[in-house]
Order: C-alpha cells, then sequence, then structure tokens
C-alpha cells in the first residue's frame, strides 16, 4: 500500500464531503433507526488469545509481566519467553473448525441484528486481510479472511456486519517484554508484530506518554482500510482513543467514516468509552454496567456472557440467560442498546455454553421481542425497589429483582409491562398505572383497551385502584421476564 496516497486521499474525502474533522461538524450526526431498532447485538472476542485461553483476552501483556499469574503460566506450559513468545501462538491458532454459516444461524437464532466481531484486539493480529500488515488472519494462522467470510454470512441472515478496533492500546501492550530477555526486543519498526512495545504509562495517568505520529498515522490507516473494504455499519473503539494525542486523528477518521457512509449510501455508528468523542458525535459506551435511569440521549451497554473474561477461557464463570435478559429490557427500557460478547475457542467452535445462553434469548425473543425491537420509551423506565448501580464494571454480581420491578417500552397503540420476576399467584400491580387524581400529573391518565401477556392466549381480567393497575394473570412456571402488553387509547 502507498501509505502517503492513502493518507492524501483520506484528507480529499474529508475537504469534498458533509462532515470535517471538528467537533462542530461532526454534531450534525445523526444516530440511524438501523441502530435505534435492533436493541440487542453480539459482540465477539476472539483472536491468538484463545490459544493460551488462560487469564484473559490480555494474555499478550499480562505473560510479560512478571509474577503475574499469566507470567508464571507461560513459563510452566511453554517455557521460557526468549524461546517461545506471545508470537509463536499464531500457528497455533488454526481455527479448524471455524464455519461462518454456523455462527450466522446460531446469531440469527438468538435474536440479535448486529454482530460485533474484533477486528484487531490490543495483541495487534488483524482478523481480516490487510496490505499495512502481514500480521493477519488471511496470511498467518488460520489463513482466512475471518471478517470477510462472516460477512458474506451475515447477509444471507439478516444480520448487520460491524467491526471494533482496540489498536490505539497496542502502542503500550507488548511493552513488558522489554523489561527482561524474551523475545521483543529493538529494533523494531511499524509493520512488525510487536513494534511499537513502548513502556505502559501508570495507571494513576493513562495518558502520560503520548503515541507518535507514525503509529497514529498507521491506525488511522487501519481503522479506515476496514471501513473500505468491509464497509462495517458500526465501529467501535475501546477507552485509549481518548488521549489528547489520538484526538485530531479520531476527528479524521469519524469524518472519513460518516462521508464514505453517505457515499454508498449507509447509515453508520461509532460506539466510544467515557468522553472521547464530543457529546451527540457518536454513541457512548457504558463497559459492563449500566445507567440507573432513563436517558433522553441513545447508548449502548457492552457486556459479556463470562464475567471474568471477554474471550474465551477454560474456567470462564458464566451468567444465567434470565440476568442478560433482565438486563436487556432493564438498558431497552432506559433508551439503550445491549452488545452481549461471546468467546470462541481457538479451533472455531463456541462454548457449549455460550451457545445455551444465545439460544434461551433468542427463545425468550421469539415471544416477546415484539416488545423490544423498534421500541421507545415510555414517561418513565420502570418501578420497583430493586435499585440499578451506575456505572462501568458493575456486572460483577448478579440483580435480585422482585415481582414489583417492572419496565416499560411503548410502540404504536401498546404500552408494554415487563414484569421481572412474575409473581406465584399470577396478580402484578403496576404501579404508574394506578387511577390516581390527574390534578397531580400521573404518569398516566389515558385509557386502557384491553391487556394480554406475550406467549399466550390469555387476556386476564384487571382493575385500576389508586394503588395502581392490577392484573389477575395466570400461573405461569418462568425465571424469565413476562410481558404485559396493554392496548391504550
Amino acid at each position: 500500500m502507498d501509505k502517503l496516497q492513502y493518507l492524501q486521499e483520506i484528507e480529499e474525502v474529508i475537504k469534498e464531503g458533509k462532515f470535517k474533522d471538528t467537533w462542530e461538524s461532526l454534531s450534525g450526526y445523526r444516530i440511524p433507526e438501523w441502530y435505534r431498532k435492533a436493541k440487542f447485538g453480539i459482540f465477539i472476542h476472539w483472536g491468538i488469545y484463545s490459544v493460551p485461553a488462560f487469564g484473559s483476552e490480555w494474555y499478550s501483556r499480562n505473560m510479560y509481566i512478571e509474577g503475574s499469574k499469566e507470567f508464571e503460566h507461560h513459563i510452566k506450559t511453554y517455557g521460557e519467553h526468549k524461546k517461545f513468545g506471545y508470537k509463536d501462538f499464531i500457528p497455533m491458532f488454526q481455527a479448524q473448525h471455524f464455519k461462518a454459516e454456523e455462527w450466522a444461524e446460531l446469531f440469527e437464532k438468538s435474536g440479535a441484528r448486529y454482530v460485533v466481531p474484533v477486528a484487531e484486539h490490543h495483541d495487534g493480529f488483524q482478523m481480516y486481510k490487510s496490505e499495512l500488515s502481514r500480521y493477519n488472519a488471511a496470511e498467518m494462522g488460520p489463513k482466512k479472511d475471518i471478517l470477510g467470510e462472516l460477512k458474506l454470512e451475515f447477509e444471507k441472515h439478516n444480520l448487520t456486519l460491524c467491526a471494533s478496533s482496540h489498536r490505539v492500546e497496542h502502542w503500550f501492550f507488548m511493552g513488558h517484554g522489554k523489561e527482561f530477555e524474551s523475545d521483543i526486543k529493538e529494533p523494531l519498526v511499524c509493520g512488525d508484530f510487536y513494534w511499537p512495545a513502548m513502556p505502559e504509562p501508570n495507571h494513576h495517568d493513562l495518558f502520560s506518554t503520548a503515541p507518535t505520529k507514525e503509529f497514529l498515522e498507521d491506525w488511522l490507516l487501519r481503522t479506515c482500510e476496514l471501513v473500505d473494504c468491509y464497509k462495517p455499519k458500526l465501529v467501535y473503539f475501546d477507552w485509549w482513543i481518548q488521549h489528547e494525542a489520538v484526538k485530531p486523528y479520531l476527528k479524521k477518521f469519524a469524518a472519513y467514516y460518516y462521508n464514505r457512509a453517505i457515499e454508498w449510501g449507509m447509515e453508520v455508528v461509532i460506539n466510544y468509552k467515557h468522553d472521547a468523542f464530543m457529546f451527540g458525535c457518536a454513541v457512548v459506551d457504558i463497559e459492563r454496567g449500566q445507567f440507573a435511569e432513563q436517558k433522553p440521549y441513545y447508548w449502548q451497554t457492552d457486556t459479556a456472557v463470562a464475567r471474568n473474561s471477554w474471550c474465551y477461557t477454560e474456567n470462564n464463570t458464566y451468567k444465567t440467560a434470565r440476568e442478560i435478559i433482565c438486563d436487556l429490557v432493564d438498558i431497552v427500557s432506559k433508551n439503550g442498546n445491549l452488545l452481549l460478547n461471546i468467546g470462541p475457542r481457538a479451533d472455531g467452535t463456541i462454548p457449549k455454553e455460550d451457545k445455551s445462553i444465545l439460544l434461551e434469548i433468542g427463545e425468550w425473543l421469539a415471544v416477546n421481542g415484539e416488545a423490544i425491537y423498534d421500541s421507545n420509551i415510555w414517561r418513565i423506565a420502570g418501578e420497583g425497589p430493586t435499585v440499578i448501580e451506575e456505572g462501568q464494571f458493575t456486572d460483577s454480581k448478579s440483580k435480585v429483582f422482585t415481582s414489583r420491578d417492572i419496565r416499560f417500552t411503548v410502540k404504536g397503540s401498546y404500552l408494554y409491562a415487563f414484569v421481572l420476576k412474575y409473581p406465584k399467584d399470577g396478580i402484578v400491580t403496576i404501579e404508574a398505572l394506578g387511577d390516581k387524581d390527574a390534578a397531580r400529573l400521573p404518569h398516566f391518565h389515558g385509557i386502557i383497551r384491553g391487556i394480554e401477556i406475550l406467549g399466550t392466549s390469555s387476556k386476564p381480567e384487571w382493575k385500576r385502584t389508586t394503588d395502581g393497575l392490577i392484573i389477575y394473570g395466570d400461573i405461569i412456571n418462568t425465571d424469565k421476564p413476562v410481558v404485559m402488553r396493554i392496548l391504550i387509547d
């Protein structure tokens, strides 16, 4: 690739396009309807780190930190780092049982509408064909264009291809390997697998060291190449794009991506964390957590089926389908999407635990999806005593909901009430729909024409009192949320 020519092309697209590389211009971005309607997506962490399957997807960093559990495991299992480094896992990453069609069929059955494979993680190995580095899945390891194969199959199964880039953190991700005798050593040049392997920033000040122009131009080229070759409708970024040195290149990418999307007749999304983007220029993402209250702006949660790791490891601790469904409902009621991660094995198979969870979610959505997809927020997100802890990394413990915990969405003539834990006696009370004094400005003072329970033929008896709308439903033996479809006039 002629890098200089590509950089000039990027500048030309920005110059001639609607969007310029300024926050003022990028603030004209609008979130597409397909994304707002989709509500549920699949994230996929799969790469070289799936070979050792130990610790987490950060194995490439942690195996070079003396004294870490990954360091000790590596010595014991594979030998000294100078003889067997991270790069030596590449030939072991065969993906011999990977079948894009089977993945697509599973994701379709899960009820997901968009899929975000990790195109390049912090380790620097690209899961797609690239002209910028030979360290990619099409030329090494599996010798398959993983992203390309998935794109073809997703199109057959009504799934929207997206992609994530965690490349910018590669600036420091392999740096600890220079602190002792390992296979990471100078000279390292652009295009090398380990390059640049710079010292890691102090964890108290992650922005104390700045990437160079050479690295940032390489980052921009890689990200634009990903967009041009695969046309993902969403690009997800991890946290370090917030660095002040990255910001000019981040703005260039956003302007380029948005302008290219206009050319291609596409509507696209960028996900970011913290305040990497000026508010309103892309969609904010909350990692492993959510908001306590409904938001007037659109947002996304990304979390995983496993509590301990994003990739497959041999000791993953899994959530239940029930708690993930409850999170999905809570997030959608608060104006958000759920991006749920799975971790395939190195051979390309999806673990039975991941598969079982996805199929269970899909079964629930097959019955109740009308209350999720294409839905809008109501006046309030919900009611009930259970407090949702707000912020990132709050999903380590399962939430305990009660029969009074209810969430709402609305679509057309229907208000949907999700009973997060259905009562054993089938009697549901929705306080927000009580027949209160109109002068006190209740949440609801309209006319209820009828009530149905999704997934049943039941049209339960009901009455409105000052305490709430009381629904005398059937006895339903389920641990999943039950949805009341309420016809409003």
